[in-house]
């Protein structure tokens, strides 16, 4: 499991590192017996973000937060590709002995959901995906240098931008790489969205993401409706005022209603 000190990991409060592949990842599990909970962050967000969805829902559920690879307090690797995200996921599970654990997602997190949803559906009991997972993105070549040049300008803003959960400890390029592959299996999730089986529940924003325009994200948010129709297990718990970038912050009640909600559907099955 790593480095933590709990005597059990399922029920006992805990804040560790849990070892995966080639680096460590840091962890914090509020234990008690609720229904676990796994929140999963955006690209370069760090487990602060989810401490007001965390405290609104209480100790009926027990939280897992942990930052990803050379995010918050994870060490760095040679590997940040979507895939070994998946296997983080993975590691997290098994040491914090999480059952049927609620999965849910913010953004890039909200991605990384839906993938673990659909490989593994008997192992979580549903999905909240809080302004992510939307069956649009920007791809081929001319995409790629345009995310590339996007981030080669910021690179002198990385430093500042990481104590906020804004970026990584990583190069330029590799923030690029991460949000290219992103777009890319963003652009292709429409078939994974239409084969999920569980519990899955959207809270989305309205205008724009971080560098991004309105329009650009009207346009993101309205891709969901075609899978919304063709697979019933898919619906959106509510759409909120606030923006993308501040919806954990700002109205993080109804983040903690979809949880509720998606909870209570399995509970009624």
């Amino acid at each position: 499991m790593g480095k933590t000190t709990a005597s059990n990991p399922a029920t006992s409060s805990w804040t560790g590192m849990v070892s995966v592949d080639d680096t460590e990842l840091a962890v914090t599990n509020t234990g008690g017996t609720g229904r676990p909970v796994i929140y999963l962050n955006g690209s370069y967000g760090v487990q602060k973000h989810w401490q007001h969805v965390i405290a609104e829902l209480g100790s009926d559920y027990r939280h897992i937060t942990f930052d990803e690879r050379a995010r918050g307090k994870s060490r760095r690797s040679a590997d940040y590709s979507f895939a070994a995200c998946l296997r983080d996921i993975d590691a997290v599970v098994e040491a914090t002995g999480a059952q049927r654990p609620l999965i849910v997602g913010w953004s890039y997190g909200a991605l990384l959901a839906a993938h673990y949803a659909d490989q593994n559906p008997d192992r979580i009991l549903g999905v909240v995906c809080v302004d992510g997972a939307m069956p649009y993105g920007l791809t081929g070549a001319e995409g790629r240098e345009q995310i590339r040049k996007l981030f080669r300008r910021m690179r002198f803003l990385m430093p500042v931008a990481r104590p906020l959960g804004l970026a990584a400890r990583m190069s330029a390029d590799q923030h690029a790489d991460i949000n290219i592959e992103a777009n890319e299996l963003h652009a292709a999730l429409a078939p994974v969205l239409e084969r999920i089986t569980v519990p899955m529940r959207y809270v989305l924003a309205t205008g724009a993401n971080l560098g991004g325009s309105t329009e650009v994200m009207e346009a993101v948010r309205a891709s969901l409706n075609p899978v919304l129709v063709s697979n019933s297990n898919l619906k959106i718990s509510e759409q909120v005022a606030s923006n993308h970038s501040h919806i954990l912050r700002k109205d993080f009640h109804a983040v903690a209603d979809a949880v509720r909600e998606t909870a209570a559907v399995r509970a009624g099955r």
